[in-house]
This record gives structure tokens, C-alpha cells and sequence, in this order.
């Protein structure tokens, strides 16, 4: 019944009705066209591991990462699903270590590259010339290599990935598989596969094309670690904000689409929002998440603030995240390029100015870098009231909500909007390309 989906050169033979041959180059390919046309699939090969790679791991790991590392093995493939700080990438080391075989990390960023890499050298006991990166900085296959999605999926690279014998492939951020370019890696052939996800959802209802190419989901609930103690909850606060002006409210009920989207989330009352909401919090280490790149120019300047966002060149993008983590830092301007993969476990405040407008897993990563083994975090989401970003935000935190956290509103800070000698707008420690 199948077979009518598969394109010429699929199918090599026949061997009976129900039964056929494979092209040994196109499994994956088999594997999420039937996924796309409503066929389940399940991988039994047993493929081969490369050589053997003796670890070991110098963590113990709470119960219920032992629990997850137990069932992976039982099911030799599944997506850990939990939220950050819950532990994700101990329990894929842990993993790393039942199964001793070559390893290959797919990544969404190199300073993601990096932290896995201090990570994996840090709690097991392989040495530095057993694990390398390959992304554009730098191209090293060792026999553990951490690589980004983008680089694995170009053409050029794909046979040095395709010529080693992997026991396992860590796909970590593994909500990108669904999409065009990260989908590539999942041809490379493992015998164990293994995702990392705090929220597999994706608003292109493709959630169940992570679980086909990858393995099922292997996750404890995020209220049972709230309740457990191993993550700190955080409190999520709404506060909806007037415009900054009538000039700016006609022009936002005179566009259309993106144009309104992008009026709403840039609205310049926003600014003087956060330098109260940073009042509140003297000294708390902050994240401002941004959607837009001129917003974040503006808020980083009016803050007096760095902002990273894409377009920050990788050396001073890496300086600064290390200076935040240090702590002379004690606040970030981030866009998009902070939602996935990047460790900021100790934000003791989060704020997204956007209206948390873009997907539902959005939202929950931008919380989750609050999230924490002790002490109480806060997360603020501004929007303007009267568009439709009030709504989205609403919509967005429900999601969260679901999951155990507390979600509440709260009216916008009292304040004379003059920041002339304000603490919070002052300049932090120079940056030395400044």
C-alpha cells in the first residue's frame, strides 16, 4: 500500500506481498515518506558501531535521569524530554557512556559546540584528543565529534560524517529536524539515535516527524521536577502596556501583517518598562530576548547594555556570554540566537519584549533560561495592549501553564520615565572592542 508514495529506485526487490529490498542510500528517505504519507515506522536494523570508545561518567545522576538513561536502553533510540536545567545533556553523557561507541553531537550554534565539548571533557573521562568540533571554525573528526546541523547537511562534509561508523548521534535542539536543512543529518546512519529537547513542539504540527526519525519520547513531567526540587519554578508576569504615543497607535491600526506584528513588538514604551522592571531587580543578572534587530539596538543603547544577536561576530558573541556567566556582566540584550542552545543556567531575570509573539516552544525556552536548581526566577512579558500581541502573549503563556508553571498579570511599573541617574542605565564594565 505504500509503495505508491515511494519514488523510482526505492524499492530495489521483492521478496514477498508485505516484503522488499531497501536502497541501502535512501532508508531515511523511506523512513519520512511513509512517515508523511500516515505509515508508522519502525527502524530494527542492526547496524554496525565503529570502534569501541572505553568512557566513563564522573556525575552521579539523580533517579530520574537514571530512569531515562533505563528506558533509552531498552528502547536503543528516544528524545529526553525535560526542561532546562533538568539535566538533559548529563543524561545523553550518561547514555554516551552504556553505549561506548563512536559519537557524533549535532548542534544548533558553535558556542553550542564549545559548551558540549567543555561538557563531555569535563564529566567523563575522555581526553581532548578524543573529542572534536567541526563547524566553520573549526574542522576536526575525532571519535567524539560535536558538529553543527548546518555544516553536517553541506554536501562537501557529508562523506567525512557518512565514512565513520557511529554508535550513537546526540541530535540536541531536536525540534530543528523537521526543517529543511537540519532533516539532512538524519540520513547519517547510527545505531542509536538519541534527541534533546526541553519542548518538541514545532507550530508546523511536525512534532511526530522528531519522534519517526529519531525514537519516542522519554521525559518526566516539568511540575514533577518543580515539585521534586531539581528545577527551580519560575514566575512568569504579563504586563500589558499602553502605546507610547496616539502617532504610534494610528500607524499601527493603519498597517497590515508583518508591518503590525513588528509596531507592536517595538512599541518605544516597552523601554522605559524594562529600566523599571530592572529597577525592581538591582543587580539581578538579566535577559532582555528581542524579536526584532533594530529594537535590540535600541534597547541595548538606551540600557547601555551589549546586544548579540546573529549578525555579532562569533569571537565577541562567545566573550560576551562568558562575561555574563562570570557575572561582570550583569545583563544581555539577546534575539533569537538566545533561544536555543546556549547556557545561561544562572539568569535571574528574563524579559521578553516581544510578547512572547513567535512559537509556543519559544516561549517555554525563553522561561527555561531562568530556570535553576535553587532560588526563585522571574520571567516578564511585555506586550501592547489593544493588538495582537496581547492576545498572542496570552495564548503563548497559557502553554506554559500546562506545564506547571505560574503564570500571572501584573500592572505596568509606576515611574516618572526620567532615567537620569538611574543604577540600571548605567554602561556595565567596558567591553575591550568597545
Amino acid at each position: 500500500m505504500a509503495e505508491q508514495h515511494l519514488e523510482e529506485g526505492v524499492l530495489r526487490a521483492r521478496i514477498d506481498d508485505d516484503v522488499a529490498w531497501v536502497a541501502e542510500d535512501r532508508t531515511a528517505e523511506v523512513k519520512r515518506t511513509l512517515y508523511e504519507a500516515g505509515y508508522p515506522v519502525q527502524d530494527r536494523r542492526e547496524l554496525e558501531t565503529g570502534d569501541d570508545l572505553p568512557v566513563e561518567l564522573t556525575l552521579e545522576l539523580r533517579p530520574y535521569q537514571a530512569d531515562w538513561v533505563a528506558r533509552f536502553a531498552d528502547a536503543n533510540s528516544g528524545v529526553l524530554v525535560g526542561p532546562p536545567g533538568s539535566g538533559k545533556t548529563v543524561a545523553a553523557l550518561a547514555i554516551m557512556t552504556y553505549i561506548e561507541g563512536e559519537t557524533l553531537v549535532l548542534v544548533p550554534s558553535r558556542e553550542l559546540a564549545g559548551q558540549w565539548r567543555e561538557r563531555v571533557l569535563a564529566d567523563t573521562t575522555l581526553t581532548p584528543d578524543q573529542v572534536g568540533e567541526y563547524h566553520g571554525g573549526r574542522k576536526e573528526i575525532r571519535q567524539v565529534t560535536i558538529a553543527t546541523y548546518r555544516t553536517a547537511g553541506m554536501d562537501r562534509h557529508r562523506t567525512l560524517f557518512d565514512s565513520r561508523e557511529w554508535g550513537l548521534i546526540v541530535y540536541d535542539e531536536c525540534q530543528r529536524i523537521p526543517a529543511p536543512v537540519s532533516r539532512r543529518s538524519a540520513d547519517l546512519q547510527t545505531r542509536h539515535r538519541l534527541g534533546l529537547s526541553g519542548s518538541p513542539i514545532r507550530e508546523d504540527d511536525k512534532e511526530r516527524q522528531i519522534y519517526t526519525l529519531i525514537g519516542p519520547p522519554i521525559g518526566t513531567d516539568w511540575e514533577a521536577l518543580f515539585d521534586a526540587g531539581y528545577v527551580a519554578e519560575p514566575e512568569v508576569e504579563l504586563r500589558f502596556l499602553p502605546w507610547d504615543s496616539e502617532t504610534h497607535r494610528n500607524e499601527y491600526a493603519a498597517s497590515e501583517g508583518r508591518e503590525k506584528r513588528q509596531l507592536a513588538a517595538t512599541n518605544p514604551a516597552k523601554i522605559p518598562e524594562i529600566r523599571a522592571i530592572r529597577r525592581e531587580h538591582v543587580g539581578a543578572k538579566t535577559i532582555v530576548f528581542v524579536e526584532y534587530i533594530e529594537h535590540g539596538d535600541a534597547i541595548g543603547e538606551a540600557l547601555g547594555v551589549p546586544f548579540v544577536s546573529g549578525e555579532t561576530p562569533h569571537a565577541r558573541r562567545s566573550r560576551l556570554f562568558d562575561r555574563f556567566r562570570a557575572g561582570d556582566l550583569d545583563a544581555l540584550v539577546v534575539s533569537r540566537v538566545g533561544d536555543e542552545g546556549i547556557d545561561l543556567p544562572d539568569a535571574e531575570v528574563a524579559i521578553d519584549a516581544s510578547g512572547l509573539g513567535g512559537s509556543r516552544r519559544q516561549g517555554a525556552q525563553r522561561a527555561g533560561r531562568t530556570m535553576r536548581p535553587i532560588g526563585r526566577s522571574r520571567m516578564y512579558v511585555l506586550a501592547t495592549r489593544g493588538s495582537r500581541e496581547e492576545d498572542f502573549a496570552r495564548k503563548r503563556t497559557r502553554h506554559l501553564a500546562a506545564r506547571g508553571v505560574r503564570v500571572r498579570e501584573g500592572e505596568p511599573a509606576a515611574f516618572d520615565g526620567d532615567d537620569v541617574g538611574d543604577p540600571t542605565a548605567a554602561t556595565p564594565a567596558a567591553d575591550p572592542e568597545e
